[in-house]
Order: structure tokens, then sequence, then C-alpha cells
């Protein structure tokens, strides 16, 4: 049997050997689409890349920054011409007046000039990139007739419908029945933005007080609706024992604190005086960590008396519970005390929630006392900031040295999380050491490096 087999092999393997070279059987390949054009596909990209580092959110924001600040200033300028045209007694009160309208004017040239500059190079990009985005349409278009296979085609019917897809569930967590809270109404709409900074300031302050907080009473006193007030922690950058107040924010700028300071105590530290930067007045009373405990302090600014609350169990204090990122944290901001349209707010952490952030609505009263609490599922030690606006946490987390960004909310009135809210702030400063917003005028305080700054919330 193995040599029949050896015997047909060797017969195929000799005729196979016998046929001749035009015998065999070729194919010619003939490719009738058009070569893909590489070129066109790598110009595509280099304009594409060039738009993208040219036009960019934050040289919008720079703009609408630069006019919010003037908005601002223009109106105090006349507020304070008016004041010294009416009340100068040609004496030291005048002579502090025209101080103060001199930075103001120093200050709005600054601004100008900054405006004119800004608008001039806006206007050369906005040119530059007009031109290049109808070249980058003419050419894209141009190349969709290389897909052949539909795949463009294709994408895009994906992208349309995980458009819809998205409208649908943001849709129905909008028509989730809210509970029955009083700060889950928001006059403004949703909050949407931010604009700025619009104020930047270092006031009186030493570069040496580094922490510390500032804004403005949502619940102010009669004849205190225009006040602004400023905490420094002048120990150490931890410990503080007295708030100073400003008439306008043309005083906090000079930092001329006429209606004077409000101490605390004349020692520093010690009990109940300030720890940590993350203080808020409401309603004339001072909320703060109170030092080297873990209970929250209120210090009554017309009756100079302190009230205590103590804190839930298993609350973490004294600097075990920081807000950070990931090359620093901030030392004493285990509480972080906020204010919105409902009143005060605390956001800490327990060792019961694993060090995620606590939400407590502090009510009101001689001493105050904490009313609904909501646990959330992200770490307190993985964000850098929070402020509360209308009833829903937001919270910060850092970008670079010069970015910080608002990512994450919790709806106290539906418990929605969410973890991608893409808001950018531009920074002054590397580290935002305090954060608040501010329901009188809508505005965020923050307050990094003994610099103050504001950001216009846009709502929607």
């Amino acid at each position: 049997m193995k040599l029949y087999m050896i015997i047909a092999l060797c017969s195929l393997f000799n005729i196979t050997q016998q046929l001749n070279l035009q015998d065999r059987c070729t194919c010619e390949l003939t490719n009738k689409e058009k070569p893909f054009p590489q070129e066109t596909l790598k110009s595509v990209n280099d304009k594409a890349l060039n738009c993208s580092q040219n036009v960019t959110p934050q040289k919008a924001l720079e703009l609408e920054s630069l006019m919010l600040g003037l908005k601002l200033r223009l109106p105090q300028l006349l507020k304070d011409v008016s004041i010294l045209e009416k009340e100068d007694d040609g004496e030291l009160y005048g002579a502090i007046s025209l101080q103060v309208i001199e930075n103001e004017l120093t200050e709005i040239k600054r601004m100008v000039n900054s405006l004119n500059r800004t608008t001039k190079g806006h206007q050369y990009i906005a040119t530059g990139s007009e031109r290049e985005l109808v070249e980058l349409r003419a050419e894209l278009q141009e190349m969709e007739q290389y897909d052949t296979f539909q795949v463009e085609r294709q994408r895009k019917d994906n992208q349309r419908l995980k458009r819809a897809l998205d409208e649908c569930r943001i849709e129905r967590e909008h028509k989730t029945q809210p509970t029955d809270h009083p700060e889950s109404f928001c006059p403004h709409g949703r909050f949407v933005n931010i604009t700025g900074p619009g104020f930047y300031s270092t006031g009186n302050a030493p570069a040496t007080y580094k922490y510390g907080g500032w804004g403005r009473d949502p619940k102010p006193g009669l004849g205190k609706e225009k006040w602004y007030w400023r905490v420094m922690l002048t120990n150490s950058n931890r410990y503080g024992h007295y708030i100073s107040f400003y008439t306008s924010l043309s005083s906090l700028t000079v930092g001329i604190n006429t209606p004077g300071n409000a101490q605390i105590h004349p020692a520093n530290p010690t009990t109940n005086t300030i720890q940590g930067p993350n203080v808020v007045l409401y309603g004339e009373a001072l909320y703060y960590n109170c030092y080297n405990s873990d209970q929250l302090c209120r210090f009554n600014i017309t009756s100079k008396t302190i009230s205590n609350l103590q804190l839930p169990k298993g609350t973490r204090f004294n600097s075990k519970a920081n807000f950070c990122h990931i090359d620093e944290c901030y030392p004493y901001t285990d509480f972080d005390m906020a204010t919105d349209e409902s009143g005060v707010w605390l956001i800490y952490s327990t060792t019961q929630n694993y060090g995620n952030l606590v939400l407590s609505k502090v009510e009101e009263g001689d001493p105050p006392m904490l009313s609904q609490t909501w646990h959330t599922s992200i770490y307190k030690q993985g964000v850098t900031n929070t402020f509360m606006a209308c009833g829903i946490l937001y919270a910060t987390r850092y970008i670079s040295q010069d970015m910080e960004e608002i990512f994450y909310s919790f709806d106290t009135s539906t418990g929605v999380e969410r973890f991608n809210l893409g808001i950018f702030m531009n920074k002054m400063c590397p580290n935002i050491l305090f954060l608040n917003y501010s329901p009188v005028d809508q505005m965020l305080h923050v307050y990094c490096d003994a610099n103050m700054v504001s950001y216009k919330a846009l709502f929607e």
C-alpha cells in the first residue's frame, strides 16, 4: 500500500514539473477606487489641532470675567464719588475717600487696557479660525467620498442615537418626584457655568495670612445689606479669633474696616476660637469648626456669645479628613460650612460612611441643630472644596495650577449624584483654600494665598 502511494505522488510531481509557464493561470487586480488622500488627512488633523488650541472655553471666560469686573466696579465708583460730593468734610474723611476713588480708577484703567488687548487678540483668533473651519469643512466633505463602507455615516447615526438616549435619561431624571424639602426650589434655574474672576484683591492682609474666608451675609441686619466680612487665620495659617467687617467692596479692597473687628476671644487659639478656613456668616452669626474639637461653633456678632453643637460620633476632625489633591492636602479643612438660599449647611465625613462626604442642614438657633442628613458616595479627600447652591451640593477637583473643575453634584431633593459636570474655573492661585456661594448676588467667593477672588454663577 505504501509503495502505491509513493508511485502516485511521484507521478503528480513529474506532471507538475512538465507544465509550461504559458499554461499557468494568472489574475490581474485593478483598483478602480481613487487612492486615499493621506496628505489631505494630515492637513485636516493639523488644522483641527490648531483650532482646538486657539479656541478654548478659558479664553471666552477671560473676556467675560473682564466685562463682569467692569460691570461691578463702575457703579461702585459712581456711588463713591456721589458720597464724597455729599459728605466731604475737607479733612480726613475726604482724604480717605479720595484714596478709595483713586484706587478704583487705577484698577478700572488696568481692566480697560486688559479688555482692549484681549478683544483685539480674540478678533484675530476668530478671523483665522473662521477661515480654517471653512477649509476643514470642505476637506472633510471631499474625504467622505472615500467612505465606501459607510463607516463614517454609521458613526454619525450612532452619535445621534446616543444623544437621543442621553436626552431621554436626563428627562427621566428630571421627572423623578422630589421629596418635600424647601431647598429643592431654585428661583434662578439650574446652575450651568461660571464667569470670572471678576474681583481680585488682597485687601489689607499680609501675604503670610494665606488661609481665610470672606463674603456677604445672606441674612444681614438692618443697614448692613452691602457689608462684606473677612476672616484671616492669623496663627500658623490654622487658627483665627476675630472677624472683620467692611461697608462696601471698595472699603474691602483698600482695607478700611470702618465698623471694626468682632473678637471671639483675646487668645488665639483657645476654646471655641476658629480652627480651619471654612467659615460662613449667616444671620449675623459666624459658623465654624471649634478649636481642637468635633463641634460646630456659632458666634453671635451682636451679643458676642458662643454656642456649640456636638457633631455625631465618628465625625473626623483635627486634620484627619482634609480636602486634598494628588500633591497636597489643605490642613484643618475637615469641616466645610456653606450657605445658600435656604440657610446654612455643614459638609464633613465620618468613619461610619468610610470617609465619604456627609451633608447636614444646620438649623438656626442658640445652640444650632442638625436637621436632615444625606450620605454621598464620593470620598472627601478626593475633592478640593465644596459649596451649596439651591439645595445642591457641588464639589471641585484640582486640574492644574491654573484650572479647577466643578465636577460633582448631589441633589438633596432627589438624591441624584452626577460626576461629569465639567464646569471649569480659571484660578488666580494654585490652591483654592476657601469656596462659598453667596445667594445675595449669586457669586462664588474664593480665598487663596491671602487673595480674595469672586466668580459669577450662571443659571438657566
